[in-house]
């Protein structure tokens, strides 16, 4: 697993093997990785990747966070309960040196509670796949004020999960077993 675009590119991250599935690691693959970025940076969608706050939900390695800074974003927030997943997100802002541009919450996505700074303007949603996780995790950054008005959501899930009211969708691929979503807040 490495970076594929930007400042960082090429450089490797801690291994994870198979992922772990007792912690629920799945890292998304480069190829998977490569082609959210394509879609975000030519999918019409401007540039929501240069400036943007990242809200990494299943958190994970960090993976797609870390090509988020890579690539341009100011900030990343990584949110997971997991301690496997934890250590191998630490170990991957220290290979990074990204320390000074990243948070890591040992919390529930499905539970954030109050957000008491800026809305984040590109949220990446990896949850365990077919437990309904998603939906939980959307509906808590909603209530809780964590998405930016115009905030950019990618959700991958192993099937096409339906889209929460108050959402829009913008663009659906599937990639091997994986299905990645665009979603916007209406306005």
């Amino acid at each position: 697993m490495r970076i594929i675009g930007g400042q960082f590119r090429g450089l490797h991250l801690a291994p994870v093997g198979d992922g772990d599935a007792k912690a629920h690691l799945r890292p998304t693959s480069d190829r998977v990785r490569e082609a959210i970025f394509n879609l975000l940076i030519n999918g019409g969608y401007g540039d929501p990747v240069t400036g943007a706050r990242v809200l990494d939900l299943f958190a994970g390695t960090g993976a797609l966070g870390l090509e988020a800074i890579s690539r341009g974003a100011v900030r990343a927030a990584f949110v997971d309960d997991g301690t496997a997943a934890r250590a191998l997100l630490r170990r991957n802002i220290e290979l990074t040196r990204t320390m000074g541009v990243t948070d890591v919450w040992r919390r529930d996505a499905t539970r954030m509670g109050p957000n008491r700074g800026a809305g984040y303007s590109l949220v990446f949603l990896d949850p365990p796949y077919g437990k309904g996780l998603g939906e939980k995790a959307l509906a808590s950054c909603v209530e809780g004020g964590w998405l930016a008005p115009d905030a950019l959501i990618v959700w991958e899930e192993g099937v096409p999960p339906a889209v929460p009211q108050g959402f829009e969708m913008l663009d659906q691929r599937s990639y091997g077993d994986t299905v990645v979503t665009m979603l916007r807040p209406e306005s």
